[in-house]
């Protein structure tokens, strides 16, 4: 594909899109800046009609022969396709950690090798979803998985390649056909991912990426009668128009949304291991939704959770996401800062207090302090709404059942975290109303195991045999254990 090609942190990235096996240029573009330093990092193609007819029809076209191979011939494809990515590690952690803003540390021992593995683990996991049985007295049940046909992705800007990774892998295994609308702040990672594609020899059509915004690229795509299934991870007023648009066409979707996630620290948790978990809600510049944003705190221990939370909150450096040190980067754009921001002196305003922070950072202009607030209200907006930037607040309860009254007050209910002596932690954590919650812990997560919200923060798993129920049509092929005679009654 000897098309342009951008240089960003000395990485030739394709600016275009990725339609039937080809680049395709647009002649509408937009600005693509780095969330570092603001620097213009090139003008990249906005997909229009014509870009989202091409990519379907693709799609479309490729989906029989892709879904006729069957799951052991996909995997070979996806073996390679994921061993292409890893050749590109080191371009990927380049990329996204100067387009996105995502830490490099992070991107070279978390993000990539997960990517790798997103598509080689669910690869091997279609194999064992063939022709799975149910015997019973009468029948002998063969449970397929039968692949959907073409698939729409949409992903958010705060990890644009392990949560491209995460839905192209069951997918494209089940024997679905994708077409990848990538986030618009942060797109090139998934332009690479479509070079990594076809150096793997991706058959034309099988994975299409097609850029541009949300409410016109992506509106496009997922009002289309063609589609058989959207996946999208973003925000709740995006999901619902989504959810509108594939709804008309009786489109199934499943939508990681935002989280409001409690951070519960009981009174018999140790202090110090807490603390430094809390500390860690600030990576990524607080831009993941499943961190643990309410600090929920035992009213006995508050003041000491506070001094050791304080001191492990100073010892974070905040700077330039390329520097392998660095632990809080940049907020992904102008608007989200001034979103953030915003959070913060409103509830000022209202009275809360400022533990730390609470202002933007002296490093540039798309940094902010880590920040924690205290004296807040349940109803209070900063405490009831999705902040997705460097922002925690803390309240205190006097007993287990306020805590859990206190976890459960939102409309989110996306994770969790729980530390105290593990029996009470764990006994704790099961009360409250959420998809996952991490007891004593933080950020565990398994291939196999299910990952999602409720309410407000989605519909739908992902993950194992959750995904698969997802990106496949079930089908019970249903044989008799003794002959079968129609038989007619007549009054």
């Amino acid at each position: 594909m000897n098309t342009p090609r951008l240089e960003v942190a000395g990485v030739a990235v394709s600016p275009d899109h990725y339609i039937d096996g080809q680049r395709v240029t647009s002649h509408e573009k937009f600005e693509l800046f780095s969330p570092i330093d603001q620097q213009i990092l090139g003008h990249v193609s906005e997909g229009l009609d014509e870009h989202v007819e091409a990519a379907l029809r693709s799609a479309s076209a490729a989906f029989p022969a892709w879904a006729a191979l069957g799951a052991a011939e996909r995997k070979r494809y996806l073996d390679r396709f994921a061993e292409e990515i890893g050749k590109r590690a080191d371009d990927f952690c380049r990329l996204e950690s100067t387009d996105a803003g995502v830490l490099l540390s992070r991107m070279r021992h978390g993000v990539v090798p997960r990517a790798v593995r997103n598509i080689s683990w669910f690869a091997n996991h279609a194999l064992s979803l063939q022709d799975r049985p149910i015997d019973t007295e009468q029948a002998h049940h063969l449970i397929r998985h039968d692949p959907a046909g073409v698939v729409v992705i949409i992903t958010p800007w705060n990890s644009p390649l392990m949560l491209s990774t995460w839905k192209l892998g069951p997918a494209l295994a089940a024997g679905n056909t994708c077409i990848l609308k990538p986030p618009e702040w942060a797109p090139l990672t998934c332009s690479l991912l479509a070079d990594a594609a076809h150096a793997a020899g991706l058959p034309p059509g099988v994975f299409n990426v097609v850029q541009g915004a949300g409410a016109t690229t992506g509106a496009r795509l997922v009002s289309d009668p063609r589609i058989a299934r959207v996946s999208f991870t973003g925000s709740v007023p995006t999901a619902k128009r989504i959810a509108q648009a594939a709804g008309a066409n009786l489109v199934p979707c499943s939508l990681e949304l935002g989280g409001k996630s409690p951070f519960i620290v009981l009174e018999d948790a140790d202090l110090d291991n807490a603390a430094a978990t809390g500390a860690l809600m600030y990576r990524n510049a607080g831009q993941v939704c499943l961190a643990g944003t309410r600090f929920l705190v035992h009213e006995k221990i508050a003041g000491r959770f506070v001094a050791a939370m304080r001191d492990y909150v100073q010892r974070l450096v905040i700077g330039d996401p390329r520097d392998e040190a660095t632990e809080v980067g940049p907020i992904i754009h102008p608007r989200q800062v001034a979103r953030v921001h915003g959070f913060v002196q409103r509830a000022v305003a209202a009275g809360a207090e400022l533990l730390w922070g609470g202002d933007k950072h002296p490093f540039g202009a798309q940094y902010f302090m880590p920040t924690m607030v205290t004296g807040v209200r349940q109803d209070d907006e900063i405490v009831q709404n999705e902040v997705f930037g460097p922002v925690l607040t803390l309240q205190t309860f006097r007993d287990d059942d306020e805590a859990i009254a206190l976890a459960n007050g939102t409309d989110y209910g996306l994770g969790g975290v729980c530390y105290g002596e593990s029996a009470h932690a764990t006994a704790v954590a099961e009360r409250v109303r959420t998809g996952f919650i991490w007891v004593n812990s933080f950020g565990i997560r398994d291939l196999e195991a299910p990952f999602g919200g409720i309410k407000r923060s989605g519909v739908g798993r992902e993950g194992g045999d959750w995904s698969f129920e997802f990106f496949c049509d079930v089908k019970d092929v249903v044989i008799p254990r003794k002959p079968f005679r129609a038989s007619f009654s007549h009054r």
